[in-house]
């Protein structure tokens, strides 16, 4: 089973694949994808979108585990993150991933049991879930294997309850 977390964004979007095999969960692979400011809204979201074909072909994940937008202060921000979601979202739905959606309050419970854990106790927490040897740079990155871990958590936790 591989999952596919992504932290959504317009500049950088996190990804990471994450493979549970034998019961044993660990990261495949991770990276960010980058977009130029010189480009377009439309340009940037359409690199976005080619960039996690290539990702989806690649690594095959069967599901996908993307956060939720949580934003109180620059609404142009959250906007343009929305807009990046968004293209992401049709991504993943086109080339037939499952899609589930997680609150950064859920992550955050799921890797360190409290939702108001900051960002450097979610890095640790990364970084040692998973046996890396370093905490994975930059934040997005580390974000989305935060949000496919959550997922992974999420999954057993459903199963134990259905049987």
């Amino acid at each position: 089973m591989n999952i596919l977390g992504i932290d959504p964004g317009t500049a950088r979007v996190g990804w990471a694949i994450l493979t549970k095999k034998n019961g044993v969960l660990s990261a495949r692979a991770y990276g960010c994808i980058f977009t130029s400011t010189t480009r377009s809204t439309g340009e940037r979201l359409m690199d976005i979108a080619k960039d996690l074909h290539v990702i989806i072909k690649k690594y095959r994940p069967q599901e996908a585990a993307v956060e939720i937008l949580f934003f109180t202060k620059n609404v142009k921000t959250a906007m343009t993150v929305a807009q990046a979601r968004g293209v992401i979202l049709l991504a993943l739905t086109k080339e037939k991933v499952a899609v589930y959606e997680y609150t950064p309050l859920q992550v955050k419970q799921a890797l360190t049991g409290y939702g108001n854990a900051d960002k450097r106790q979610m890095q640790q927490m990364v970084k040692n879930a998973l046996q890396l040897k370093e905490v994975p740079q930059p934040d997005d990155v580390a974000d989305a294997l935060a949000i496919a871990f959550c997922h992974s958590s999420s999954r057993n936790f459903k199963k134990l309850l259905l049987h």
